[in-house]
């Protein structure tokens, strides 16, 4: 159930290649074929690629009858510039593993290499190399592949690795653990006029004004809560980049987040009420719809209860501090049709935060990773 020495050295290698080549949601094609091709030396049963997008799935199968158990890592980057300065560092302007799903992979293949040297006693495990994580698209693809029915699996299991806590602890409880988050993209439509006239004209600028305070000001309730609420606004633009035409056209864009994806509703609601009326005051035509949706990723107590075990078993500290977090996940649709738990890797207390320029994935984590999640496996399947 160990790595061997030379697999740590071969898969920080591989980590680093990833990491020099990152690709960002929907476009990790490349990403995709290098885990197939790293991964086929293991001789996984079966291989589903082009799932969701890019996705790939590598099954491990005992042959006998038992749960299926999946474990999910993501496959994009972000598009941010690296400024890190490490010797691996990201060779793709503009283009840079800042969350670290290059380290998650590299943990999943570890799961592979050694899976492939003793399968599981019964039931199969499946690696789930997931695209578009940082839109939100990518779960939601994955399980509506209507190949994901031939993999679906009765346990599902993922982490992330968590600036801020301690090396190699672990954060882990039951129920919420990522908010549900949705962008909000709101269009303001009036009329231009001469710069000079512009009362001649429809200008959004007034119903901007109110709506960038009112927009945040429909939050509620503390984070300790379920009923939370946040709206942030993320964008705004009005008009063109000239001084002679008073402007017709304006957007804001929001960040809308609950604790519960019940909640969510309510403030979409609330953020559309709240548009109609500023901008039916002003005489604009409004509209809006939105983008990167994500639902609550909601930790399953049975699943919780697995990976607790596996982390007493193999010596790793764990506890409930800084959970639930405010930002959101993909993860948490698998959890829609299995017993599912996400648990989260502690980077280090200076460790720079994710989507940070400075950031890197600590490749020490891999061999921890993958000891957690292949304790998991052996625990459900043999």
């Amino acid at each position: 159930m160990t790595l061997t020495n030379r697999d740590i050295v071969e898969l920080t290698e591989w980590r680093r290649r990833l990491h020099r080549q990152p690709e960002i949601s929907n476009e990790e094609e490349k990403t995709a074929k290098e885990v197939v091709s790293f991964l086929a030396d293991t001789g996984p049963d079966r291989v589903l690629t082009g799932l969701g997008g890019h996705g790939v799935a590598a099954v491990y199968d005992s042959g006998k009858a038992g749960p299926t158990v999946l474990f999910r890592s993501e496959l994009d980057a972000l598009p941010i510039e690296e400024l890190s300065g490490v010797p691996h560092a990201s060779q793709v302007p503009g283009k840079s593993h800042m969350c670290g799903h290059d380290g998650h992979t590299a943990i999943l293949a570890a799961l592979g290499r050694q899976l492939g040297r003793e399968r599981p006693a019964s039931g199969r495990v499946v690696l789930m190399f997931q695209p578009a994580e940082e839109t939100g698209n990518g779960a939601a693809g994955v399980v509506a592949d209507p190949r994901y029915g031939e993999i679906a699996p009765d346990f599902a299991f993922s982490l992330h690795n968590l600036p801020g806590v301690p090396f190699g602890e672990v954060r882990l409880k039951p129920g919420v653990v990522n908010c549900a988050s949705r962008g909000m993209r709101i269009v303001l439509e009036g009329k231009t006029a001469h710069s000079s006239m512009p009362e001649t004209g429809i200008s959004p600028m007034p119903a901007i004004s109110q709506l960038m305070p009112a927009l945040p000001a429909l939050g509620r309730a503390t984070f300790a809560d379920d009923d939370f609420s946040m709206v942030t606004v993320t964008h705004a633009e009005m008009g063109e980049a000239v001084f002679g035409i008073a402007p017709a056209h304006a957007e804001v864009w929001a960040t809308l987040r609950t604790r519960r994806d019940e909640r969510m509703a309510d403030l979409c609601g609330a953020a559309q009420a709240l548009v109609a009326e500023i901008s039916a005051r002003h005489r604009l035509c409004a509209r809006w719809d939105y983008h990167e949706i994500f639902v609550a990723s909601v930790n399953a107590p049975d699943a919780v209860a697995h990976l607790r075990r596996a982390l007493d078993e193999e010596g790793v500290a764990h506890g409930e501090e800084a959970l639930p977090m405010r930002a959101s996940e993909d993860f948490g649709l698998f959890g829609r049709r299995a017993s599912s738990a996400m648990f989260f890797l502690g980077a280090g207390e200076r460790h720079p935060s994710l989507h940070n320029p400075d950031y890197d994935f600590p490749d020490d984590l891999i061999p921890i990773g993958s000891r957690i999640f292949m304790r998991t496996a052996r625990n459900l399947l043999g």
